[in-house]
């Protein structure tokens, strides 16, 4: 077996891994972690594939925009549960 065959099957394996570990993890933050773990490593294989215009589009939507996109959406939900949070607790007697 070349190295090369050997590098794909590390590489598919792994991305099992994180399709399964998306679906099992507790957190959402971690979940984005793993996703974007994932594109990084579809980006790797479509390089090996000899398709670089799928690896820069993998890389730039998938790991890139999408991660980001998913990082600001949990911010922002954060913070409308800290203000729900705050809100509910009401005011505080003195």
């Amino acid at each position: 077996m070349s190295l090369e065959t050997i590098l794909r099957i590390i590489l598919l394996v792994l991305l099992i891994v994180c399709a399964i570990g998306v679906n099992l993890t507790k957190t959402l933050l971690q979940a984005v972690i793993i996703f974007m773990a994932y594109s990084s490593i579809m980006c790797i294989l479509w390089v090996l594939m000899e398709s670089p215009d799928l690896a820069i589009t993998e890389a730039a939507v998938g790991a890139g925009i999408s991660g980001v996109l998913f990082l600001l959406t949990l911010r922002k939900i954060r913070e409308e549960d800290n203000k729900d949070a705050d809100q509910m607790s009401g005011p505080k007697n003195r």
